[in-house]
Protein backbone atom coordinates (compact mmCIF):
# COMPACT_ATOMS: atom_id res chain seq x y z
CA UNK A 1 0.00 0.00 0.00
CA UNK A 2 3.21 2.37 0.88
CA UNK A 3 4.61 1.79 -2.31
CA UNK A 4 1.36 1.55 -4.53
CA UNK A 5 0.35 5.11 -2.83
CA UNK A 6 4.06 6.62 -3.26
CA UNK A 7 3.66 5.54 -6.70
CA UNK A 8 0.68 7.67 -7.59
CA UNK A 9 2.74 10.85 -5.74
CA UNK A 10 5.43 10.49 -8.05
CA UNK A 11 2.92 9.92 -11.16
CA UNK A 12 0.95 13.28 -9.61
CA UNK A 13 4.29 14.91 -9.20
CA UNK A 14 4.82 14.35 -13.07
CA UNK A 15 1.23 15.66 -14.07
CA UNK A 16 2.01 18.82 -11.96
CA UNK A 17 5.23 19.75 -12.80
CA UNK A 18 5.34 19.09 -16.86
CA UNK A 19 8.65 18.10 -18.40
CA UNK A 20 11.21 20.65 -17.94
CA UNK A 21 11.42 23.89 -16.10
CA UNK A 22 10.35 22.25 -12.65
CA UNK A 23 11.62 24.83 -9.98
CA UNK A 24 12.40 24.50 -6.52
CA UNK A 25 11.11 26.27 -4.05
CA UNK A 26 12.78 29.75 -3.54
CA UNK A 27 15.73 29.09 -5.46
CA UNK A 28 16.82 28.23 -9.19
CA UNK A 29 17.74 25.18 -10.01
CA UNK A 30 15.12 22.33 -11.69
CA UNK A 31 13.81 19.60 -9.83
CA UNK A 32 14.87 17.56 -12.55
CA UNK A 33 15.52 17.45 -16.15
CA UNK A 34 13.32 14.62 -16.64
CA UNK A 35 10.55 13.69 -16.03
CA UNK A 36 9.28 11.93 -12.77
CA UNK A 37 8.86 8.04 -14.77
CA UNK A 38 4.96 6.66 -14.23
CA UNK A 39 6.12 3.05 -12.79
CA UNK A 40 5.75 0.10 -15.22
CA UNK A 41 4.31 -3.38 -14.15
CA UNK A 42 7.44 -5.44 -12.56
CA UNK A 43 8.55 -8.06 -14.09
CA UNK A 44 11.50 -8.76 -11.91
CA UNK A 45 14.36 -11.46 -12.90
CA UNK A 46 13.20 -13.71 -9.46
CA UNK A 47 12.74 -17.31 -10.83
CA UNK A 48 15.30 -19.62 -12.19
CA UNK A 49 13.22 -19.45 -15.83
CA UNK A 50 14.11 -15.66 -15.84
CA UNK A 51 17.72 -16.20 -15.13
CA UNK A 52 20.02 -15.87 -18.24
CA UNK A 53 23.60 -14.36 -18.70
CA UNK A 54 27.10 -15.28 -18.19
CA UNK A 55 26.75 -15.90 -14.25
CA UNK A 56 25.56 -19.64 -12.89
CA UNK A 57 22.61 -17.76 -11.21
CA UNK A 58 20.96 -21.51 -10.20
CA UNK A 59 24.55 -22.01 -8.62
CA UNK A 60 24.30 -18.37 -6.65
CA UNK A 61 20.98 -19.13 -5.60
CA UNK A 62 22.20 -22.30 -3.84
CA UNK A 63 24.83 -20.74 -1.90
CA UNK A 64 22.57 -17.72 -0.95
CA UNK A 65 20.15 -19.79 0.25
CA UNK A 66 23.09 -21.77 2.60
CA UNK A 67 24.44 -18.22 3.25
CA UNK A 68 21.02 -16.88 4.56
CA UNK A 69 20.54 -20.07 6.94
CA UNK A 70 23.69 -19.28 8.70
CA UNK A 71 22.70 -18.45 12.37
CA UNK A 72 24.82 -14.73 11.81
CA UNK A 73 22.06 -13.93 9.44
CA UNK A 74 18.47 -12.76 9.62
CA UNK A 75 17.44 -11.48 5.84
CA UNK A 76 19.07 -11.08 3.25
CA UNK A 77 18.16 -9.10 -0.24
CA UNK A 78 20.74 -9.46 -3.47
CA UNK A 79 20.11 -8.36 -7.21
CA UNK A 80 22.88 -8.70 -10.22
CA UNK A 81 23.10 -6.13 -12.99
CA UNK A 82 24.94 -8.28 -15.93
CA UNK A 83 26.08 -6.31 -18.64
CA UNK A 84 23.99 -3.77 -17.36
CA UNK A 85 20.78 -5.46 -17.54
CA UNK A 86 18.63 -6.38 -14.10
CA UNK A 87 18.98 -10.29 -14.49
CA UNK A 88 18.72 -11.47 -10.67
CA UNK A 89 16.60 -10.64 -7.68
CA UNK A 90 16.12 -13.04 -4.93
CA UNK A 91 15.45 -12.71 -1.14
CA UNK A 92 15.46 -15.03 1.79
CA UNK A 93 15.05 -15.03 5.35
CA UNK A 94 13.36 -12.62 7.33
CA UNK A 95 12.76 -8.80 8.09
CA UNK A 96 11.38 -10.37 11.38
CA UNK A 97 12.85 -13.26 13.29
CA UNK A 98 9.99 -12.88 16.31
CA UNK A 99 7.36 -12.68 13.65
CA UNK A 100 8.71 -14.28 10.68
CA UNK A 101 7.84 -12.35 8.33
CA UNK A 102 9.89 -12.91 4.86
CA UNK A 103 11.55 -10.16 3.02
CA UNK A 104 10.70 -9.67 -0.32
CA UNK A 105 11.80 -7.52 -3.12
CA UNK A 106 10.42 -4.11 -1.51
CA UNK A 107 11.27 -4.75 1.75
CA UNK A 108 13.50 -1.70 3.25
CA UNK A 109 16.49 -1.69 3.95
CA UNK A 110 19.53 0.78 5.57
CA UNK A 111 22.08 1.50 2.95
CA UNK A 112 24.47 2.86 5.83
CA UNK A 113 27.81 4.43 4.47
CA UNK A 114 26.20 3.44 0.51
CA UNK A 115 24.46 6.66 0.92
CA UNK A 116 27.94 8.62 0.67
CA UNK A 117 27.61 7.45 -2.84
CA UNK A 118 24.46 9.90 -3.29
CA UNK A 119 26.01 12.26 -1.40
CA UNK A 120 28.83 12.26 -4.19
CA UNK A 121 26.66 12.11 -7.17
CA UNK A 122 25.01 15.38 -5.86
CA UNK A 123 28.23 17.24 -5.17
CA UNK A 124 29.28 16.53 -8.79
CA UNK A 125 25.99 17.49 -10.48
CA UNK A 126 26.25 21.10 -8.33
CA UNK A 127 29.18 21.46 -9.60
CA UNK A 128 28.55 20.62 -13.16
CA UNK A 129 25.59 23.16 -12.52
CA UNK A 130 27.71 25.94 -11.55
CA UNK A 131 26.05 25.79 -7.85
CA UNK A 132 28.71 25.39 -6.25
CA UNK A 133 32.80 25.06 -6.31
CA UNK A 134 34.62 21.82 -5.39
CA UNK A 135 37.88 23.74 -4.86
CA UNK A 136 36.01 26.51 -2.41
CA UNK A 137 37.58 26.18 1.02
CA UNK A 138 34.80 24.71 3.83
CA UNK A 139 35.60 27.51 5.74
CA UNK A 140 33.95 29.97 2.71
CA UNK A 141 30.31 27.84 3.18
CA UNK A 142 30.00 29.22 6.94
CA UNK A 143 29.65 25.13 8.08
CA UNK A 144 29.80 23.77 11.09
CA UNK A 145 32.88 22.10 10.69
CA UNK A 146 36.08 23.01 12.61
CA UNK A 147 39.53 21.19 11.87
CA UNK A 148 42.40 21.33 14.04
CA UNK A 149 44.56 24.56 13.63
CA UNK A 150 41.98 26.31 11.11
CA UNK A 151 42.72 23.48 8.29
CA UNK A 152 38.40 24.50 7.19
CA UNK A 153 40.39 27.84 5.88
CA UNK A 154 41.72 25.43 3.18
CA UNK A 155 40.70 21.95 3.28
CA UNK A 156 38.36 22.12 0.30
CA UNK A 157 34.56 20.52 -0.39
CA UNK A 158 36.72 17.74 -3.00
CA UNK A 159 38.94 17.08 -0.42
CA UNK A 160 35.97 16.55 2.41
CA UNK A 161 33.89 14.57 0.37
CA UNK A 162 37.29 12.38 -0.80
CA UNK A 163 37.89 12.01 3.12
CA UNK A 164 40.96 14.03 3.19
CA UNK A 165 40.62 15.64 6.68
CA UNK A 166 43.45 14.47 8.12
CA UNK A 167 41.05 13.19 11.51
CA UNK A 168 41.55 10.11 13.26
CA UNK A 169 39.77 7.44 11.07
CA UNK A 170 35.72 7.32 12.50
CA UNK A 171 36.53 10.90 14.84
CA UNK A 172 33.79 11.45 16.98
CA UNK A 173 31.71 8.36 16.02
CA UNK A 174 31.28 7.20 19.53
CA UNK A 175 30.05 10.40 20.60
CA UNK A 176 27.61 10.57 17.95
CA UNK A 177 26.71 7.44 19.06
CA UNK A 178 25.74 8.21 22.60
CA UNK A 179 23.34 11.30 20.93
CA UNK A 180 25.83 14.06 20.89
CA UNK A 181 24.44 16.97 18.20
CA UNK A 182 26.83 16.59 14.86
CA UNK A 183 26.57 20.05 13.93
CA UNK A 184 28.49 20.58 17.90
CA UNK A 185 30.55 17.61 17.22
CA UNK A 186 31.74 19.00 13.38
CA UNK A 187 32.68 22.08 15.57
CA UNK A 188 34.27 20.59 18.36
CA UNK A 189 36.87 18.60 15.77
CA UNK A 190 39.01 21.56 16.26
CA UNK A 191 40.28 19.75 19.17
CA UNK A 192 40.17 16.14 18.13
CA UNK A 193 43.61 14.50 16.96
CA UNK A 194 44.83 14.00 13.88
CA UNK A 195 46.19 10.87 11.90
CA UNK A 196 47.98 13.23 9.41
CA UNK A 197 48.25 17.39 8.15
CA UNK A 198 44.84 17.71 6.38
CA UNK A 199 44.60 17.27 3.17
CA UNK A 200 47.51 14.93 2.40
CA UNK A 201 45.99 11.29 3.50
CA UNK A 202 42.66 9.26 3.51
CA UNK A 203 40.76 8.79 6.76
CA UNK A 204 37.51 8.05 6.93
CA UNK A 205 34.67 9.94 8.74
CA UNK A 206 31.16 10.20 8.92
CA UNK A 207 30.46 13.24 11.28
CA UNK A 208 32.84 15.44 8.86
CA UNK A 209 31.61 13.94 6.16
CA UNK A 210 27.87 15.23 6.77
CA UNK A 211 28.80 19.05 6.97
CA UNK A 212 28.55 18.14 3.13
CA UNK A 213 24.74 18.23 3.96
CA UNK A 214 25.10 21.79 5.45
CA UNK A 215 26.69 22.77 1.88
CA UNK A 216 24.59 21.27 -0.80
CA UNK A 217 21.96 21.88 0.85
CA UNK A 218 22.72 25.38 0.33
CA UNK A 219 23.61 25.37 -2.81
CA UNK A 220 20.39 23.47 -3.88
CA UNK A 221 17.93 25.93 -2.08
CA UNK A 222 16.83 23.38 0.06
CA UNK A 223 16.91 20.28 2.31
CA UNK A 224 20.22 18.00 2.04
CA UNK A 225 17.61 14.95 1.59
CA UNK A 226 14.80 16.81 -0.74
CA UNK A 227 17.89 18.08 -3.07
CA UNK A 228 18.88 13.79 -3.42
CA UNK A 229 15.80 12.88 -3.70
CA UNK A 230 14.27 15.49 -6.22
CA UNK A 231 17.08 15.61 -8.46
CA UNK A 232 17.64 11.90 -8.75
CA UNK A 233 15.46 9.28 -6.85
CA UNK A 234 12.46 9.97 -8.40
CA UNK A 235 13.77 10.84 -11.45
CA UNK A 236 14.87 7.12 -11.49
CA UNK A 237 11.64 6.33 -10.24
CA UNK A 238 13.26 4.80 -6.92
CA UNK A 239 10.00 5.43 -4.96
CA UNK A 240 11.57 3.24 -2.20
CA UNK A 241 14.65 5.49 -1.54
CA UNK A 242 14.59 8.34 1.12
CA UNK A 243 15.71 9.16 4.05
CA UNK A 244 15.24 9.04 7.85
CA UNK A 245 14.05 6.93 10.93
CA UNK A 246 10.58 7.88 10.32
CA UNK A 247 10.31 6.98 6.64
CA UNK A 248 11.96 3.45 7.44
CA UNK A 249 9.75 2.07 10.33
CA UNK A 250 6.94 3.46 9.52
CA UNK A 251 6.73 1.42 6.19
CA UNK A 252 4.64 -1.84 5.72
CA UNK A 253 7.58 -3.87 4.94
CA UNK A 254 11.06 -3.04 6.50
CA UNK A 255 14.04 -5.24 7.45
CA UNK A 256 14.12 -4.77 11.43
CA UNK A 257 17.85 -5.01 12.76
CA UNK A 258 19.39 -7.92 14.28
CA UNK A 259 22.02 -9.51 16.06
CA UNK A 260 21.91 -13.08 14.70
CA UNK A 261 18.51 -14.40 15.37
CA UNK A 262 17.72 -11.75 17.53
CA UNK A 263 15.88 -7.99 16.88
CA UNK A 264 17.65 -5.73 18.22
CA UNK A 265 16.42 -1.69 19.08
CA UNK A 266 16.64 0.44 15.84
CA UNK A 267 19.53 3.28 16.46
CA UNK A 268 18.88 6.40 14.70
CA UNK A 269 22.69 7.98 15.84
CA UNK A 270 23.75 7.57 11.92
CA UNK A 271 20.41 8.99 10.51
CA UNK A 272 21.52 12.12 11.74
CA UNK A 273 24.19 12.59 9.41
CA UNK A 274 22.19 11.78 6.40
CA UNK A 275 24.83 12.75 3.71
CA UNK A 276 27.26 9.77 5.18
CA UNK A 277 24.94 7.15 6.25
CA UNK A 278 20.71 7.97 5.77
CA UNK A 279 19.54 6.18 2.44
CA UNK A 280 17.04 3.63 3.12
CA UNK A 281 15.34 1.42 -0.07
CA UNK A 282 14.30 -2.08 -1.14
CA UNK A 283 17.01 -3.77 -2.86
CA UNK A 284 15.06 -3.23 -6.82
CA UNK A 285 15.77 0.51 -6.32
CA UNK A 286 19.16 0.06 -4.85
CA UNK A 287 20.14 -2.08 -8.20
CA UNK A 288 18.66 0.71 -10.28
CA UNK A 289 21.08 3.21 -8.29
CA UNK A 290 23.83 0.96 -9.18
CA UNK A 291 22.92 1.41 -13.14
CA UNK A 292 22.68 4.74 -12.61
CA UNK A 293 25.62 4.58 -11.07
CA UNK A 294 26.89 2.74 -14.23
CA UNK A 295 25.94 5.34 -16.83
CA UNK A 296 22.88 3.25 -17.91
CA UNK A 297 20.84 7.05 -17.15
CA UNK A 298 22.33 9.78 -18.53
CA UNK A 299 19.28 11.66 -18.54
CA UNK A 300 19.74 11.43 -14.92
CA UNK A 301 23.44 10.98 -14.50
CA UNK A 302 25.18 12.64 -17.40
CA UNK A 303 28.90 10.95 -18.19
CA UNK A 304 30.26 14.04 -16.89
CA UNK A 305 28.82 13.83 -13.49
CA UNK A 306 30.17 10.61 -13.26
CA UNK A 307 33.39 10.89 -13.85
CA UNK A 308 33.56 13.87 -11.45
CA UNK A 309 32.19 11.47 -8.53
CA UNK A 310 34.52 8.57 -9.11
CA UNK A 311 37.49 9.88 -10.11
CA UNK A 312 40.09 8.86 -7.98
CA UNK A 313 41.32 11.96 -5.77
CA UNK A 314 43.58 9.84 -2.79
CA UNK A 315 45.36 6.01 -2.33
CA UNK A 316 43.10 4.45 0.32
CA UNK A 317 44.28 1.34 2.42
CA UNK A 318 43.15 -1.95 1.19
CA UNK A 319 39.53 -2.94 1.98
CA UNK A 320 37.19 -5.40 4.16
CA UNK A 321 39.78 -8.31 5.62
CA UNK A 322 40.85 -11.44 5.84
CA UNK A 323 41.65 -13.21 2.30
CA UNK A 324 39.59 -10.47 0.98
CA UNK A 325 41.56 -7.86 2.11
CA UNK A 326 44.28 -9.80 0.37
CA UNK A 327 42.84 -10.23 -2.94
CA UNK A 328 42.14 -6.32 -3.41
CA UNK A 329 44.61 -3.80 -4.22
CA UNK A 330 45.23 -0.23 -5.86
CA UNK A 331 42.84 1.34 -3.74
CA UNK A 332 41.42 4.63 -3.91
CA UNK A 333 38.52 7.57 -3.27
CA UNK A 334 36.27 9.78 -4.95
CA UNK A 335 33.38 11.97 -4.16
CA UNK A 336 32.15 9.40 -1.85
CA UNK A 337 32.97 6.51 -4.17
CA UNK A 338 35.59 3.31 -3.83
CA UNK A 339 37.63 2.62 -7.02
CA UNK A 340 39.92 -0.80 -6.37
CA UNK A 341 41.86 -3.50 -8.26
CA UNK A 342 40.61 -7.28 -7.84
CA UNK A 343 41.24 -9.82 -9.92
CA UNK A 344 42.84 -8.53 -12.65
CA UNK A 345 39.68 -6.31 -12.80
CA UNK A 346 38.81 -2.50 -11.67
CA UNK A 347 35.73 -2.33 -9.69
CA UNK A 348 34.12 0.46 -7.90
CA UNK A 349 31.69 1.31 -5.49
CA UNK A 350 31.03 1.25 -1.60
CA UNK A 351 30.18 -0.80 1.35
CA UNK A 352 28.78 0.25 4.74
CA UNK A 353 27.39 -1.09 8.12
CA UNK A 354 25.46 0.44 10.94
CA UNK A 355 23.75 -1.72 14.20
CA UNK A 356 21.88 -4.68 12.99
CA UNK A 357 22.43 -3.28 9.19
CA UNK A 358 25.11 -4.16 5.90
CA UNK A 359 25.21 -3.27 2.71
CA UNK A 360 27.27 -3.91 -0.61
CA UNK A 361 27.44 -1.66 -4.03
CA UNK A 362 30.03 -3.86 -6.23
CA UNK A 363 30.37 -3.43 -9.80
CA UNK A 364 32.62 -3.82 -12.79
CA UNK A 365 32.57 -0.91 -15.16
CA UNK A 366 34.10 -2.43 -17.98
CA UNK A 367 30.88 -5.01 -18.58
CA UNK A 368 28.53 -3.10 -16.50
CA UNK A 369 28.36 -5.82 -14.08
CA UNK A 370 27.71 -5.99 -10.36
CA UNK A 371 25.91 -6.59 -7.47
CA UNK A 372 23.53 -5.40 -4.39
CA UNK A 373 23.78 -6.55 -1.70
CA UNK A 374 21.17 -5.89 1.77
CA UNK A 375 21.02 -7.82 5.23
CA UNK A 376 19.65 -6.86 8.29
CA UNK A 377 22.76 -8.34 10.42
CA UNK A 378 25.99 -7.13 11.93
CA UNK A 379 27.74 -10.45 10.23
CA UNK A 380 30.67 -9.58 7.60
CA UNK A 381 30.91 -12.45 5.77
CA UNK A 382 27.99 -11.42 2.65
CA UNK A 383 30.63 -8.70 1.97
CA UNK A 384 31.81 -11.51 -0.57
CA UNK A 385 28.90 -11.69 -2.87
CA UNK A 386 29.66 -9.63 -5.30
CA UNK A 387 33.23 -10.91 -5.80
CA UNK A 388 31.38 -14.38 -6.56
CA UNK A 389 29.28 -13.02 -8.90
CA UNK A 390 31.81 -11.60 -10.66
CA UNK A 391 33.81 -14.44 -10.61
CA UNK A 392 31.27 -16.89 -12.14
CA UNK A 393 30.72 -13.84 -14.72
CA UNK A 394 34.69 -14.36 -15.80
CA UNK A 395 34.69 -18.15 -15.09
CA UNK A 396 36.87 -18.19 -12.38
CA UNK A 397 36.59 -20.79 -10.34
CA UNK A 398 39.32 -20.59 -7.80
CA UNK A 399 38.09 -18.21 -5.49
CA UNK A 400 35.35 -19.78 -3.73
CA UNK A 401 34.18 -16.70 -1.83
CA UNK A 402 31.01 -18.30 -0.85
CA UNK A 403 32.37 -21.52 0.46
CA UNK A 404 30.69 -22.32 3.88
CA UNK A 405 33.21 -25.25 5.26
CA UNK A 406 35.19 -22.99 6.70
CA UNK A 407 32.95 -21.66 9.36
CA UNK A 408 31.71 -23.25 12.48
CA UNK A 409 28.59 -26.08 12.08
CA UNK A 410 25.49 -24.41 12.15
CA UNK A 411 23.93 -26.43 14.49
CA UNK A 412 24.64 -25.18 17.89
CA UNK A 413 27.39 -22.45 16.09
CA UNK A 414 28.27 -19.54 18.06
CA UNK A 415 27.48 -16.59 16.04
CA UNK A 416 30.27 -15.01 14.31
CA UNK A 417 31.26 -10.97 14.58
CA UNK A 418 31.49 -8.99 11.67
CA UNK A 419 34.95 -9.09 10.20
CA UNK A 420 36.89 -5.90 10.02
CA UNK A 421 35.54 -3.57 7.04
CA UNK A 422 37.03 0.27 6.07
CA UNK A 423 33.52 1.46 6.32
CA UNK A 424 32.44 -0.42 9.62
CA UNK A 425 30.67 2.76 11.37
CA UNK A 426 28.13 3.56 8.93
Amino acid sequence: MLRALMILVAAGALVFAGWFGVQALGGSQPLASVPIPFAAPENLPDTPDKWHGRIDYRALDRQLTDLAARPEMAGLAVAVVEDGKLSFVRTYGVADADSGVPVTPHTLFRWASVSKTATGALAAALSKDGALNLDRPVASWHSSLRLPGGAESHVTLAELLAQRTGLTKNAYDEKLEEGQSPALLRTSLAGAPLQCEPGTCHTYQNVAFDTASEILGAAAHKSFADAVEDRFFLPLGMVSAGYGAERLTGAKDWARPHRGRHVQPVKEAYWRVPAAAGVESDIVDFATWMQAMMGNRPDVLPKDVLQIAHQPRVGTARLYGGALRQAIGDASYGLGWRNFTYAGLRLQGHSGAVSGYRATMIFEPATRTGVVALWNSDWGFPFRIPFAALDSYHKRADAAWLDLSELPKVKGAPVATAPSIDDSNG
